[in-house]
């Protein structure tokens, strides 16, 4: 979330943080107030504002933020002591340098992703619109019969979705790589369910229709992904 006053300032911050890789702009701000009135039903997880705003600074701005990190950037040095006492994750001084708002970034990103709790869901499209997908309700994914730009999910409750025109390499991006490995072109599995494996087959607690054991083919391609993930 971007908040400044001068617009030319602002529009020049969104254009830098546009350019890092790791970033997304939520929505930019030139009107503290107009921000505060909308932040009960914003999402983000980083402020970078000015300090110097008409009717409310952004120090008390960052008061109100509920602790999220903030990363001020301003033309004045005289506010970097109060801005540390907020907690600031960092103070830039105008005009920003992109390789100066990266190292700020970099900062805040490790404040975040120790105080944020991974994600426990995926969301995906089906065949019957958009659902979310819980990790640990998941068993495997495989390749669509007819169409192999789509996928079955089947969780282990023995139920499954159809899930529209998404590939492997989207679907592991989204699955914690802990919990997930891909054994063969055609199949993702959940590391919850493997009963035993040997060189080239994976024996799992889950049962087919018949009440058999459900086994899978372990390929040679992908069996030192699968080693490496049990082993660690």
């Amino acid at each position: 979330m971007l908040l400044d006053d001068e617009l030319p300032g602002l529009a020049y911050l969104k254009m830098l943080c546009e350019q890092i890789p790791q970033m997304e702009v939520v929505k930019a701000f030139n009107n503290p107030q107009l921000f505060l009135e909308e932040l009960p039903s914003l999402e983000f997880d980083l402020c970078i504002l000015d300090v110097e705003m008409p009717g409310i600074n952004g120090l008390q701005v960052a008061n109100l933020l509920g602790g999220k990190p903030v990363i001020f950037a301003t033309a004045y040095k005289e506010y970097a002591a109060e801005a540390f006492d907020l907690d600031a994750v960092d103070y830039i001084r105008k005009p920003i340098q992109k390789e100066r708002l990266e190292q700020a970034v970099q900062k805040a990103l490790k404040r975040i992703s120790i105080a944020k709790p991974p994600r426990e869901f995926m969301q995906v499209n089906t065949d019957k619109g958009k659902t979310l997908i819980y990790f640990q309700q998941l068993g495997y994914i495989k390749t669509g019969e007819n169409d192999s730009r789509d996928k079955v999910a089947y969780l282990k409750d023995g139920s499954s979705l159809y899930l529209k025109n998404i590939s492997f390499d989207k679907l592991l991006e989204m699955l914690p790589s802990r919990r997930f490995c891909r054994i063969n072109k055609k199949e993702i599995i959940s590391l919850d369910i493997i009963r035993v494996f040997n060189f080239d087959e994976i024996t799992s607690i889950m049962l087919s229709p018949d009440g058999k054991a459900l086994t899978f083919t372990l390929s040679e391609i992908y069996r030192n992904d699968l080693l490496d993930q049990v082993n660690n």
